[in-house]
């Protein structure tokens, strides 16, 4: 069982080191996202750097990469009678190769798509949960990092509670919406000095 542990992992890292903001902004504009704006692979720095429809395939490839890696994972380790923790095994290898892809240097993103895929995939009502949160808070402040630290938070405690009669999901759910709060300590630190700026969806494509 070890080995096929093993295979699950590594498949689903992998799959996070496909990163749809680098792979996009390679395939569109011949360019790596990287070099713009706060350096990050990640969604909200792709539609400041360029905007447009493009924004929904970066999107697209990272749902379908996470969906993927959780489902392989469950599909390899359900022979074993652990077809749910591989969803959250696939969920946190897939995360992890996302924030810190090996084949992209260790630059990635910061995992809220990518969690936010795994809440649906393994609990709905997480996900949905999440989803609200962080349209209510991107709604009314404009910060779509505190949107998605909250929804990290709603990440984290919907698996605790949910999810406490299985250890091995309710840690591996802890364990990602913490990791994606550590992945927003500079935003957080924006937030509390007042330095952290907005996006305004409207105003980007009126200026494009």
């Amino acid at each position: 069982m070890w080995f096929s542990i093993l295979i699950g992992v590594l498949t689903g890292y992998l799959l996070g080191n496909l990163n749809g903001s680098v792979c996009i902004s390679a395939l569109v504009a011949g360019d790596d996202v990287r070099k713009h704006g706060s350096g990050n692979a990640g969604l909200t720095n792709f539609f400041r750097s360029y905007g447009g429809a493009s924004t929904f395939l970066v999107m697209l490839v990272d749902i379908i990469k996470t969906a993927l890696a959780c489902l392989a994972c469950s599909l390899i380790l359900q022979p074993y009678g652990y077809g749910r923790e591989g969803l959250m095994l696939g969920a946190v290898a897939v995360s992890l190769g996302h924030d810190f892809p090996a084949l992209l240097g260790f630059r990635g993103g910061k995992g809220i798509l990518c969690g936010f895929t795994a809440a649906l995939v393994l609990d709905w009502r997480i996900g949905l949960a999440i989803l609200a949160v962080f349209v209510i808070a991107f709604a009314i402040t404009r910060y779509v990092s505190l949107g998605s630290v909250l929804g990290a938070v709603v990440f984290s405690a919907g698996f605790a509670v949910l999810h406490s009669d299985n250890l091995y999901v309710m840690l591996g759910g802890v364990f990602l919406g913490l990791l994606a709060i550590y992945m927003h300590r500079s935003n957080i630190v924006r937030l509390v000095k007042g330095r952290e700026s907005k996006v305004h969806l409207i105003h980007r494509e009126l200026n494009k």
